[in-house]
């Protein structure tokens, strides 16, 4: 309408049968761009790939012009509102021009309620996936927390109770060693990094435990560098692997083996490996927790910044290796 007063304006051709023809012509939009909306609703069309919606947008925006086209040619001819020059033409050239117009307009419509849909979707799928992340997160630190092996407990337990009459001092260090466990456990749900010097406090108390029930089978070695203790790591995922190296390769050896953690610095990434008495084939439990954990919330919490893999060292070794950005590096790709 605003367009049409414009041009009319400018052209000094204002009159009752103009006045008239935009009533009808501005009424005639209102009413079946609004029927557009419903048809567009009901048909799903914004719920499509792009191209099938912009193919659907303009099939609709065509059929909806040539019908006004049709409408306003019809109500122009009978309340008798046709120009001079219109009634020179032919009834097909009067309808082409019409929905002409028609299809103008109800093209830049159809334009401006996609782009207002296709943004407000993007920004709700955006917001979806930061709700998603969050909740993939929390739902797998909670089952981070559920997932400490129950054997591991039993037989933690077994072993305290075998330690009560023969090292009575150290039965009661045993206990206190499996409640600091479980106590790490029940704060990993409320925190989404922790302090390295911390979570490897926790994994030097489950390999004292571990050691109890292998005695001379198991051997631990540690190779840290001082300053990696500062350094926040996800909780508990250190211990995931370090369970993992225990339940498939130190208990899978009849002479039993190594464990061996490593924390150090290699090309500015904090670099975690835990190392083990093993062989990868036969032992990579690709349907468990453990490993699929590990690289899925690296993902969450660093992108692509973080890497994770597992593979044969040296013959008879295994090593998981987690990298993790630096803080200062980890800005810098931000």
């Amino acid at each position: 309408m605003l367009i049409y007063l414009f041009f009319a304006f400018t052209f000094e051709r204002i009159t009752a049968n103009f006045i008239a023809k935009l009533i009808i012509f501005v009424g005639l939009g209102v009413c079946f761009s609004h029927i557009m909306r419903a048809v567009i609703m009901r048909t799903n069309v914004l719920l499509k790939p792009l191209q099938q919606q912009l193919v659907g947008l303009v099939i609709i925006t065509l059929s909806f012009s040539l019908t006004v086209g049709a409408l306003e040619s019809f109500l122009t001819y009978l309340l008798n509102l046709r120009t001079p020059q219109e009634e020179k033409s032919t009834e097909i050239k009067i309808l082409f021009n019409n929905a002409f117009h028609s299809f103008v307009y109800l093209f830049m419509w159809s334009c401006i309620y996609f782009i207002y849909h296709y943004i407000g979707k993007n920004r709700k799928q955006q917001v979806d996936t930061l709700k998603l992340e969050a909740l993939v997160k929390e739902l797998e630190l909670k089952t981070i927390k559920a997932h400490i092996n129950p054997h591991f407990i039993f037989n933690a337990l077994n072993s305290i109770r075998a330690l009560i009459d023969e090292n009575p001092v150290r039965a009661r260090n045993a206990v206190t060693e499996l409640s600091n466990i479980l106590r790490s456990s029940m704060q990993a749900e409320k925190l989404e990094t922790v302090a390295f010097e911390k979570e490897l406090n926790i994994v030097k108390d489950y390999l004292a435990l571990e050691h109890i029930r292998f005695e001379e089978r198991l051997k631990i070695e540690y190779d840290i560098e001082e300053d990696t203790l500062d350094l926040q790591v996800p909780p508990m995922m250190l211990q995931t692997l370090v369970e993992n190296a225990i339940k498939h390769g130190i208990s899978k050896q009849l002479n039993g083996g190594t464990v061996k953690v490593i924390s150090c610095f290699t090309d500015k990434f904090h670099e975690l490996s835990v190392q083990n008495t093993g062989y990868l084939k036969g032992s990579l439990n690709t349907d468990g927790f453990g490993l699929a954990s590990t690289e899925n919330r690296l993902h969450l919490m660093f992108g692509e910044k973080a890497h994770f893999q597992i593979r044969e060292i040296s013959g008879n070794m295994v090593e998981a290796k987690i990298q993790i950005p630096t803080p200062l590096l980890f800005d810098k790709l931000l």
